[in-house]
């Protein structure tokens, strides 16, 4: 019998901040496989940003075990990448020279990354402004490059704080039709911190819904909508039952 392996695995995790002895994640146990795209929304505070650290190697845990593909989180860390809510583009560098930041650092040949990014562009979609700076984009075409840096590496895991958060809403919905679409292309493992109810359904296989003081899960919803998903998968009424169910269980973790 074939024993897999878990994308992600947390076993009784919890996170104590020190100095203030703040508990903010208490007996976090979850597990993710190859290839799920897994939401994680909750309100404010209960430990959805700390939790992605964690997982990337970012902050330790006060307990517990965390495991990403059987490894620990700090030597996984060449499968995983982060986009965080900010795109952080280094402003001095055109777009492709940003997304070719990571490929130098790991020495690629000139043709390898001059290969590499250009593909990489292709596929987000920016291939026409490779020779742009950061100030002459536009919020989405931004993220979009910080997307691209971050699947220079081609991680297994990809981890998403919030990435859409401070575009429009219709922005934001293209943009996550977009992450998507390139999703198929290379087939990652995502976990996506998001406080959108909608955006999670959207996007996710699976929404796990935190509860606060000290952040614990109260419910992990399987998303049973068919992929590709499209503007016509909001407009379905399976979409907006799964949006009213997410937002109410929602509220019921927020009053626990």
């Amino acid at each position: 019998m074939t024993v897999t392996v878990p994308e992600v695995l947390l076993k009784g995790v919890s996170k104590r901040f020190q100095g203030t002895g703040t508990e903010v994640l208490q007996d976090v146990s979850l597990r993710i496989e190859q290839g799920e795209f897994v939401s994680i929304i909750g309100p404010s505070g209960c430990g959805k940003s700390t939790l992605l650290k964690m997982v990337a190697g970012l902050s330790s845990c006060s307990g517990g075990e965390i495991a990403v593909n059987g490894m620990t989180p700090a030597n996984a860390r060449e499968m995983v990448s982060f986009v965080f809510q900010e795109a952080t583009l280094l402003p001095w560098r055109t777009v492709e020279s940003n997304v070719a930041l990571a490929l130098e650092l790991e020495n690629r040949t000139p043709l390898q990354i001059k290969r590499t990014v250009a593909k990489l562009l292709e596929l987000v979609g920016l291939e026409k402004v490779s020779k742009s700076y950061p100030r002459q984009l536009s919020g989405g075409m931004k993220m979009r490059v910080s997307i691209a840096r971050a699947l220079a590496t081609r991680p297994r895991l990809l981890l998403m704080d919030e990435p859409f958060a401070a575009l429009d809403e219709m922005t934001r919905d293209r943009m996550n039709e977009e992450l998507l679409r390139v999703r198929t292309e290379q087939n990652w493992t995502v976990m996506f911190v998001t406080h959108s109810v909608a955006e999670a359904v959207f996007l996710s296989s699976r929404v796990i819904v935190l509860a606060p003081h000290p952040g614990r899960i109260a419910q992990d919803i399987v998303v049973d909508l068919p992929y590709p998903r499209t503007e016509a998968t909001r407009e379905s009424d399976a979409y907006d039952e799964l949006v009213n169910l997410t937002s109410r269980l929602l509220r019921e973790a927020h009053r626990v």
